[in-house]
């Protein structure tokens, strides 16, 4: 009788449970016993927790109002989500539901167990369990995840909120070749926090203005935009290096020598699809001071509001020589719209901010519209483009679309056509950011999975939607489906693409054609390097590579 090794029988168990068509769930007969889960936690040092929604964990702790809507509040829970509709599971009936003030709780779509990691070993030994228990997995840093990925019904969370390391170097190198200055950070670290230590180093980090967005989580992953990416590029640009523990349980460090597939794949191929990142590495600058110019306009009609921003298209090349960035947010209600202007320069002092707006601005007053509290700040950088807190603890959805500069160049009319449709068709917001051109097209060379789009890119514009509590499901799908089927095809049609794109992070988790519009080409080669490094599908996401081998809730292949 030939008998198998340890290692070889090991493995052959862990393809075939890997290999079967469906997750086991609670009461399968391969779902882990009370004895091995009690294992597990002794492997991961005692942190594994029973996970809970997030009106459930407020309830326990007597959250206050202020507490519930705060995205830095809402991080140490490890069941919530900033937008906690993704906690909740529409798709039963009736639904399952855990409502803040409400009377019933159901678990929804929240995972059962999370392993609260604070060491690479507690992640792969959970990794090496859910793979041989062919478990659902989940993967949170902090849940400020618009499209819902952070949250699997039935899964194993992988909850990396506190590997909070952040450290400095004047020399990182990778073998003989060497990058200048980076920084470190584990994957749980926010920008807030990464800003923080950035301004006391005296050092400048590529990253957008969310509090509770983790850097070394699902950002670059998605490409990582900012408004100093014009300057800078995008934050999958400026990353080095990644520390991630892979499908099989191994700690790799990935760079451009070392596993260099999977470094391009993780550089904009998409969050929560290629594994557990505990760190990242990213170059780093020197500190430098931002000049803020703020404005609001105030129009009172669908057909002032298209103008204006028409207006807004015509003078979008006018900061270009100053490769600033800007934060141009539409808020809509019956009879009127404000656009918020948000404006950050660097080398400008707050007089020459002043001259640099006054075209656009003189443009707007000529249309009729209010021009309001207009301001401009000089400050270091960090410490003005970070939020102090992320508003959270609300339902939403969004879609989005990266518009190119063509589309500005040839077309500005026709994009305050869509804006003018948009305020009629009863948009709640409409968001807009010059996070593109300059530098992100120059780093077009760069070999990335970010998505081509960005390379051509001039904005990156967004549509929301909220919905209170008390909605019922049948008005949560018709938000939705207003969404999907009228607000995003405007933004498509905008583009003046077949092929149009969106940034993955910030986007409709219902998008029809989401191969094309998030990953483009760079698809079939990131297919390639799933089934390289997750053969058997550990980590799927929605609208992740090889998600569409899976079922809505990622539980059986289809």
């Amino acid at each position: 009788m030939i008998s198998l090794s340890f290692g070889v029988l090991a493995a052959t168990q862990l393809s075939l449970a890997c290999a079967s068509r469906c997750r086991n769930q609670p009461g399968d007969a391969g779902y882990p016993t009370p004895a091995q889960w009690s294992a597990l936690n002794d492997q991961v040092d005692g942190r594994l927790l029973h996970v809970v929604p997030s009106a459930k964990a407020c309830l326990e702790l007597h959250c206050t109002e202020a507490q519930w809507t705060s995205g830095l509040f809402r991080v140490g829970i490890p069941g919530s989500m900033n937008y906690y509709n993704w906690e909740e599971d529409y798709s039963v009936t009736p639904p399952a539901l855990c409502l803040q003030n409400g009377t019933k709780c159901a678990q929804g779509r929240v995972p059962l167990l999370a392993i609260n990691a604070t060491s690479a070993a507690h992640i792969q030994a959970g990794v090496k369990f859910a793979s041989r228990h062919n478990l659902r997995a989940a993967v949170k840093s902090s849940g400020h995840d618009y499209l819902g990925r952070s949250s699997q019904k039935g899964s194993l969370l992988f909850w990396t909120q506190y590997l909070q390391d952040v450290s400095f170097t004047d020399s990182f190198s990778i073998g003989s070749k060497h990058y200048g200055s980076a920084v470190t950070v584990g994957s749980g670290v926010g920008l807030k926090k990464m800003y923080a230590a950035a301004l006391v180093a005296g050092k400048f980090v590529v990253g957008g203005t969310a509090a509770t967005v983790s850097a070394g989580g699902g950002y670059t992953q998605g490409a990582g935009h900012s408004a100093f990416a014009p300057i800078y590029g995008l934050a999958a640009d400026n990353a080095l290096q990644y520390e991630i523990v892979i499908a099989n349980g191994n700690l790799l460090t990935v760079n451009e020598y070392s596993h260099p597939d999977l470094f391009w794949a993780v550089r904009g191929g998409g969050p929560g699809s290629w594994g557990v990142i505990i760190s990242v590495t990213f170059r780093t600058y020197p500190a430098f001071d931002t000049t803020m110019h703020t404005a609001n306009v105030v129009t009172t009609s669908a057909s002032q509001t298209g103008a204006l921003f028409a207006a807004h298209a015509r003078h979008v090349f006018d900061w270009d020589a100053q490769h600033a960035g800007q934060y141009f947010y539409l808020y809509n209600s019956p009879g009127r719209s404000e656009l918020q202007l948000s404006t950050l320069f660097v080398n400008v002092t707050a007089s020459e901010s002043l001259a640099l707006m006054k075209p656009l601005l003189d443009d707007a007053r000529a249309l009729g519209a209010a021009v309001l509290n207009e301001t401009a700040l000089t400050a270091p950088a960090l410490a003005i483009v970070g939020f102090a807190d992320d508003a959270s603890g609300t339902n939403g959805v969004m879609g989005s679309r990266l518009v190119p500069a063509t589309a500005y160049r040839n077309n500005p009319d026709g994009i305050g056509a869509a804006y003018a449709a948009l305020v009629a068709g009863g948009v709640e917001a409409v968001l807009g950011h010059i996070v593109a051109g300059g530098k992100v097209s120059a780093n077009a060379h760069i070999d990335s999975a970010v998505t081509p789009k960005w390379r051509t890119a001039k904005t990156h514009i967004i549509v929301v939607a909220h919905w209170d509590d008390s909605a019922s499901p049948a008005q949560i799908e018709q938000i939705k489906q207003a969404l999907t089927s009228n607000h995003v095809p405007l933004l498509a049609h905008m583009t003046g693409e077949s092929d149009s794109g969106s940034y993955v992070n910030e986007a409709d988790v219902r998008e029809p054609n989401w191969k094309v519009t998030f990953y483009g080409r760079n698809y079939a080669r990131l297919e390639a390097v799933k089934a390289e490094y997750d053969p058997y599908d550990l980590f799927i996401v929605r609208t992740g590579v090889g998600s569409d081998r899976w079922d809505a809730d990622g539980m059986c292949r289809l």
